[in-house]
């Protein structure tokens, strides 16, 4: 499993999403990687997601955060 935040918001992507952010400069990486770890952190609806499937709800703020981004 991985460790640290990049490899965690990694591994909470779908395919075609971790290679299009794989190929994208680390400290983007990073930057998305922190707006991740904040979308868990703050919303309390992922807390009772991550209660019932923690992999759901890491996928699920994964998501939120590149559509933030994307739009």
């Amino acid at each position: 499993m991985p460790m640290d935040a990049i490899g965690r918001f990694m591994a909470a992507l779908d395919p075609d999403q971790r290679a299009a952010i794989g190929a994208k400069p680390r400290a983007e990486q990073q930057q998305l990687a922190a707006a991740w770890e904040r979308e868990l952190e703050a919303d309390d609806e992922l807390d009772t997601l991550d209660e019932l499937s923690p992999p759901a709800a890491e996928a699920e703020a994964a998501r939120r955060v590149l559509h933030r981004e994307a739009g």
